[in-house]
């Protein structure tokens, strides 16, 4: 069984180049929206925190997977539509462009949402 990475350059790492590229695209757009988050693997996914947990991202064999909580996904319900496939998942297509303005939309949205919360217990 492969080990579970501890970084999300290790993660990232594990993944062929036109992969890598838009893995680090994702972690180079949410560190540049939200530089106070901090990064982590979470669930064996990329995951940004940020007062709790703020989004994940994950590489499949046909899609990237990404994790803003089902609330990140219903406020923007209509424009996130045709890549929803669960409650909280949105798989983006690798064989089709990244909506990068929605996912910054979602990204921000996420960040207010766990600022207004109180902090999680350690």
């Amino acid at each position: 069984m492969p080990s579970i990475p501890k970084t999300i350059d290790e993660y990232i790492a594990g993944f062929d180049d036109k992969i890598q590229k838009t893995l680090r695209e994702l972690q180079k757009l949410v560190k540049a929206e939200v530089p106070e988050a901090t990064e982590k693997i979470s669930y064996g996914m990329p995951t940004f925190y940020l007062n709790g947990n703020l989004v994940h991202f994950a590489a499949f064999k046909d899609h990237f997977g990404f994790y803003p909580t089902p609330s990140g996904i219903d406020k923007f319900e209509k424009e996130l539509a045709p890549y929803r496939s669960g409650k909280g998942t949105l798989r983006f297509p690798m064989d089709k462009p990244i909506p990068w303005e929605i996912i910054k939309k979602v990204i921000h949205f996420r960040v207010k949402e766990n600022l207004n919360k109180k902090s999680p217990k350690k």
